[in-house]
């Protein structure tokens, strides 16, 4: 099992805890991400993670796909990799239509399709073995659709990348999953219960036959787990409530809410149909009081120390049978971080 840290996107002011990332590297944490919705980016706090630090890898989850084109993904995934000495990991996302249309000012389009086409033009750009040449219904290179010049060229990539760059998704749809399989590295579900795998084996399963000899092994599932720790359980599940009720039942439309969808297949139907009339009602409060104790106990690490310690065995067990790669803990203190590192690494 491998340990990674979540840093999330700033508030009003970004600040990046560099003495905790440093902490973690030093605990062997392998791993931390940077975030983006409609304030700070994700790759700009990257680049400065990377720039004060020595071993620890930086990923983005996510970098928002219709926010930059697949060949700028690559040129930013190749530019850190080559300054970092390999330490890059790329993650992508299809966001949400009401940052997708309301922010970028683009279409949202076909997110399975966009995430296939992305990572089929970042791979092509990145292994230099050509000018890049894709013609597919999210992306052309050249491009020679409507307002085109007719004066666009394949290119090949002037900088040559000697170092690996994995490229991670972000989905819990089961035609985003499966995409996620056939064509990326990773995968982050946004929560997952350790012992519900078989919420994406279908889908996991299905994308490795479309691709060539790929199994679990070379698949990393990489959860975001959050981390309260505090004496009271109910008291630390709060902040945890409040962000699930959020996505369960305010994240997308009444029929179309992909983390309500998830959250039924995980087995809390009835809890999250009422949860989303709550929060859209207006009632967010009685909305994450809703949200049941059960799911994120599941889904999340909370408690004292001993109860932590007790709950991780459920996600070593995972880890064991290869349905989890790596835990990506969000909201740890550094007594937190502490206490996984020493039962898992």
């Amino acid at each position: 099992m491998k340990l990674g840290l979540i840093s999330g996107y700033s508030g009003r002011k970004i600040n990046i805890p560099i003495d905790h990332v440093k902490h973690a590297e030093n605990l062997g944490y392998e791993s931390i991400w940077t975030s983006e919705a409609y304030g700070s980016d994700a790759v700009t706090p990257a680049a400065w993670i990377l720039a004060q630090t020595e071993k620890i890898k930086v990923g983005t989850a996510i970098m928002q796909m219709p926010a930059r084109s697949p060949a700028m993904a690559a040129m930013t995934a190749m530019t850190l990799a080559e300054l970092s000495g390999g330490r890059f990991i790329v993650g992508l996302g299809a966001s949400g239509p009401q940052v997708v249309e309301g922010w970028h000012g683009v279409a949202y389009g076909k997110p399975v399709t966009r995430l296939k086409e992305y990572v089929q033009i970042m791979k092509q750009i990145i292994s230099r073995e050509g000018p890049a040449v894709f013609d597919g219904d999210q992306y052309q290179l050249p491009y020679t659709q409507a307002g085109s010049t007719g004066l666009g060229k394949p290119l090949k990539s002037i900088l040559t990348c000697d170092e690996e760059i994995p490229i991670y998704a972000a989905s819990i749809t089961p035609r985003g999953v499966a995409a996620a399989a056939e064509v990326c590295d990773g995968l982050f579900p946004i929560w997952m219960d350790p012992e519900k795998f078989s919420v994406f084996k279908k889908p996991i399963q299905d994308g490795f036959s479309k691709a060539a000899d790929k199994s679990l092994l070379d698949f990393d599932i990489s959860p975001f787990v959050t981390v309260v720790m505090g004496d009271d359980v109910e008291q630390c599940m709060a902040p945890i409530r409040g962000n699930m009720a959020l996505y369960i039942g305010g994240m997308g439309a009444r029929d179309k809410n992909f983390y309500n969808n998830y959250t039924q297949k995980l087995g809390f139907e009835d809890e999250a149909l009422k949860i989303q009339d709550l929060f859209l009602s207006g009632r967010k409060d009685e909305a994450m009081a809703a949200v049941p104790s059960e799911l994120i106990d599941a889904c999340h690490l909370i408690g004292p120390p001993d109860r932590i310690r007790e709950r991780l065995q459920r996600w070593k067990e995972a880890g064991a049978r290869g349905e989890v790669g790596t835990m990506l803990i969000g909201g740890a203190p550094a007594e937190a971080l502490e206490l996984i590192a020493e039962e898992l690494l």
